[in-house]
């Protein structure tokens, strides 16, 4: 149904959910330059700036972050959201254009859309996507052989997390026999930071707190953290983790400030992180959010820190 669909449009967006990660990214470069090399006029769209890790890919320029009129596309893939509302500013109006196709691996998809391709056995949307590449026929170049690489690396955590499947290894290793590049991916991923990247994890790893059973880590990153660092949003990657790796730790929150707010009542987001013998998704879900067993996020608004912390904490109790 979702190839023939393709075949039948002309002019595509893709597009995936606000502070994208690897498999976001990957997939969304992957999918985009496959649907080109069959002749289809592809945009590729992303809200946010793209992280600086990943700025490495090869065509990532081709992600814009402003597109113009909508009315120009026949169909939206949309990628790695698990809902609509993910895509970010834009989500409503793009949900306007004639056919909406969902493709992603949370267990919390909504399956909105006119078609689905929903696969939460999947270790990332990338392997999804590459099923979908190869049911189209389109080649796999070196581009897309790196971003698809790229982003099961990264979503599966370098294979330590429990999306980790005999698919993560057999595609990535096609992938690299296609031309993507192991070590360059792990240098960028994983051994290049900026110095204002570092100055933010020194302050955010100040903040650390762990729960009295010492099951549960928080950390806090504030507006003034980025300022004083020089920082962005997509310098933030991965620094969740650090609180996860604690000894005994078995569930990781990093609490960000959106907006201060006022009387001390701010907007915050809390991405969540699991050792694999939580499902953080379920905890998420509770407070609308949404994600993985492992990894998982809500939003929190009218809240003062403190009590946001103690609603956090008070998951502890059930570990």
């Amino acid at each position: 149904m979702i190839p023939h669909a393709i075949h039948n449009s002309r002019t595509i967006l893709v597009v995936s959910h606000v502070q994208p990660d690897g498999d976001a990214i990957g997939s969304m470069l992957a999918l985009g330059v496959a649907l080109k090399s069959l002749g289809k006029t592809v945009t590729l769209f992303n809200e946010s700036p793209i992280p600086a890790i990943f700025r490495f890919l090869p065509s990532v320029n081709l992600i814009v972050d402003r597109i113009g009129d909508l009315s120009v596309f026949d169909m939206a893939i949309v990628l790695d959201c698990g809902d609509l509302g993910r895509i970010g500013k834009l989500s409503e109006t793009i949900g306007t254009i004639p056919v909406i196709v969902n493709i992603d691996h949370h267990p919390t998809n909504t399956d909105f859309g006119t078609h689905q391709m929903v696969d939460s056995r999947a270790c990332a949307t990338a392997e999804i996507i590459y099923r979908l590449i190869k049911t189209l026929n389109a080649p796999i170049d070196a581009t897309i052989a790196n971003a698809l690489y790229t982003a099961i690396l990264t979503d599966t955590g370098s294979f330590l997390f429990q999306n980790t499947n005999s698919a993560a290894f057999s595609i990535s290793s096609e992938m690299v026999a296609k031309g993507a590049d192991p070590y360059i991916v792990a240098q960028y991923v994983y051994a290049t930071y900026s110095l204002g990247r570092l100055r933010l994890l020194n302050m955010v790893l100040d903040t650390i707190e762990i729960s009295d059973n010492g099951k549960l880590s928080t950390m806090f990153l504030s507006q003034k953290m980025l300022m004083e660092t020089g920082t962005q949003l997509e310098d933030i990657y991965g620094l969740v983790n650090y609180a996860k790796h604690i000894e005994d730790v078995q569930v990781a929150a990093l609490i960000r400030e959106t907006h201060p707010g006022v009387n001390g009542r701010g907007t915050y987001h809390v991405s969540l992180r699991s050792n694999g013998s939580v499902d953080v998704s379920r905890f998420a879900a509770r407070l609308g959010g949404g994600g993985h067993c492992n990894a998982a996020g809500f939003k929190a608004e009218s809240l003062t820190l403190s009590d946001l912390k103690k609603q956090i904490f008070s998951l502890a109790e059930a570990l």
